[in-house]
C-alpha cells in the first residue's frame, strides 16, 4: 500500500520497499523471491507436457523469456502465470482439445488484448471495477489459491505440516522462507524417489533450442480454441490479470505504477509471440505477485533470476527437466500455493466497516471461488445498483 497505512497487505517484516526510481536487486531476498509462483508454474507446465504432449521447450522457453522482459520493463514482481481457464479445460478434457487449439487460443487471446490494449477499450472495462469488486476477486482468489494448496497437501500431510512449520518460523526472520521451503522438497524428492539421481543422468542434458511452428492453424483449431478455451478465460483475465494486478502493483509498489492498459498490451504480446515457439496462453495473475511478495521479493530482479534458470532449464535440460518438476512433492507446492493465497486474501483489510462494501466484496469473493468472470459482471451490476440507491442493504 502507499504510505504506512494499516491496510497494507505486507507483514510488518516485509512492507520495506526500493526507494523511488531504484532498479532491480538480485540479493538473497529476490532469490528467494522469485520461487514463490512456482506453485502454479510447476503443475501447469508437467500437465501440458504429460497430458497433451506438449514440447517443454517450447513451453519453459516462453515462460522464461517472459519472466525476464516483465523484470526489466516493470522493475517489480509482476507475475507471469499460466491462464487457468484455458488450462484447466484443455487439462481435463484431453480427448478433445490438441495443441493446435491451445496455440490457436493464445493466439486469439493475444490479438483481443492488444487490440482493447491499444484502442483503450479496457480503460472503460476497468471504469467498471469498484473497489469492492476488485477486493472480492482478490479475496475470491486467495481462497482458491490457499484451497488449491490444501488439496496438494493431502497426499503428505505430514511432509506438508513439517513445511508449513518451517516457512512460519522463518517469516519473521531474515533467512527467506521459500530457501528453506526449496531445500525440504528436494531432500522429500530423494526421499521418495532415490533413483532420482541416476534417471537424471541417464535422460542427459543436451542443447535444444525451441522449433518455431509454421504449420497453419486449421478453422478447426481456430473456431475450438476462440469457444471452448479462449472466450471462457477473457473475463477471468479481465478481472485477475489485468484490473486486480493494476490494483495490487500501485498499491504495493507506488513508485513503479502500471496500468490497465499497460496490463493489457502486456499480455498481448505474451500471448501473441509464444504460440510461434510452441508456448502455452500466459497473463499476469494477481496471485502470482502475492507468492513471489510473500517469499520476499520486491523488485523485477526476482523475475528476471526465475526467467534466466527457466530459459537454462529450457535449452539443456531436456528430458531431465521433466524428471525433476515431477519429483518435486506436490505437497510441498501445496505449501507455497497456501502462503501466495493467504497473501492475496489479506489484502481486502482495507474495505473499511461500510456494510454495503463488505456485503459486495463477500458477494464478489463467493461467485469468483465458482467463476472469475460471472463474479467480475455480477458485481459491477450490483455496485452500481448500490450507487444508484435502487436497493439498501
Amino acid at each position: 500500500m502507499a504510505g504506512d497505512r494499516s491496510g497494507s497487505s505486507l507483514p510488518l517484516q516485509t512492507r520495506s520497499r526500493p526507494s523511488p526510481g531504484s532498479g532491480n536487486r538480485f540479493d538473497a531476498s529476490e532469490w528467494a523471491g522469485a520461487f514463490g509462483d512456482i506453485g502454479t508454474l510447476i503443475p501447469f507446465v508437467l500437465a501440458y507436457v504429460t497430458v497433451l504432449h506438449m514440447n517443454p521447450v517450447g513451453i519453459l522457453f516462453s515462460f522464461g523469456m517472459a519472466y525476464l522482459i516483465a523484470g526489466m520493463v516493470y522493475k517489480t514482481p509482476i507475475p507471469v502465470q499460466p491462464m487457468k481457464a484455458i488450462g484447466g479445460f484443455a487439462l481435463g478434457h484431453p480427448h478433445r482439445v490438441n495443441p493446435f487449439m491451445v496455440w490457436a487460443a493464445g493466439l486469439i487471446i493475444g490479438l483481443a488484448w492488444l487490440a482493447m490494449g491499444l484502442s483503450r477499450a479496457v480503460e472503460v472495462l476497468s471504469r467498471l471495477a469498484a473497489k469492492p469488486v476488485v477486493r472480492g476477486i482478490m479475496l475470491g482468489l486467495g481462497i482458491t489459491f490457499a484451497e488449491m494448496g490444501i488439496q496438494r497437501m493431502a497426499g503428505h500431510w505430514i511432509l506438508a505440516a513439517l513445511a508449513a512449520a518451517v516457512a512460519l518460523s522463518l517469516f519473521s526472520t531474515r533467512f527467506p522462507a521459500m530457501f528453506a521451503l526449496l531445500i525440504i522438497g528436494v531432500i522429500a524428492a530423494l526421499m521418495l524417489h532415490p533413483d532420482l539421481p541416476s534417471r537424471i543422468f541417464s535422460a542427459g542434458f543436451a542443447f535444444r533450442i525451441p522449433s518455431f511452428q509454421t504449420q497453419f492453424l486449421s478453422s478447426s483449431d481456430l473456431s475450438k480454441g476462440f469457444f471452448l478455451l479462449a472466450l471462457p478465460q477473457l473475463p477471468l483475465t479481465l478481472g485477475n490479470a489485468i484490473i486486480a494486478i493494476t490494483h495490487e502493483n500501485n498499491e504495493l509498489f507506488p513508485q513503479h505504477p502500471v496500468s490497465e492498459r499497460k496490463m493489457a498490451i502486456s499480455t498481448g504480446i505474451m500471448n501473441v509471440l509464444s504460440p510461434w515457439v510452441g508456448g502455452v496462453p500466459m497473463c499476469h495473475g494477481a496471485g502470482g505477485m502475492a507468492g513471489h511478495v510473500r517469499f520476499n521479493a520486491r523488485t523485477g530482479g526476482s523475475l528476471i533470476i526465475l526467467g534466466s534458470l527457466v530459459v537454462l532449464l529450457a535449452l539443456v535440460g531436456g528430458p531431465s527437466t521433466v524428471l525433476v518438476l515431477r519429483a518435486f512433492p506436490a505437497a510441498v507446492i501445496g505449501v507455497i500455493l497456501f502462503f501466495a493465497g493467504m497473501e492475496l486474501a489479506v489484502t481486502v483489510r482495507d474495505i473499511g466497516n461500510k456494510k454495503e462494501d463488505v456485503y459486495l466484496m463477500l458477494m464478489v469473493a463467493a461467485l469468483a471461488i465458482w467463476n472469475m468472470g460471472v463474479a467480475f459482471l455480477c458485481g459491477a451490476i450490483m455496485a452500481e445498483v448500490l450507487r444508484r440507491g435502487w436497493i439498501h442493504l
